[in-house]
């Protein structure tokens, strides 16, 4: 298994983030991003567009530690 590199945490942590919010919306109905930072904020859309870039990411690595077929 390869190492993971400092974007590839970054983006570990980030789907966390997006992983925990959306679990509360599901089981709650409450949304912490905007309990946090207001419906429709800056803060909020910057923090679903990263959340959403690591979840691109992820598909990179997954492919990266996907093994080769020879």
């Amino acid at each position: 298994m390869a190492r993971l590199t400092t974007l590839d945490r970054i983006a570990l942590v980030l789907l966390i983030i997006g992983g925990i919010n959306w679990g509360l919306v599901g089981g709650f109905d409450i949304n912490l991003v905007t309990q946090l930072f207001g419906p429709r904020s800056l803060p909020s859309r910057l923090i679903y567009i990263a959340v959403g870039a690591a979840a691109v990411y992820a598909i990179y690595l997954l492919a990266r530690g996907a093994p080769r077929r020879s």
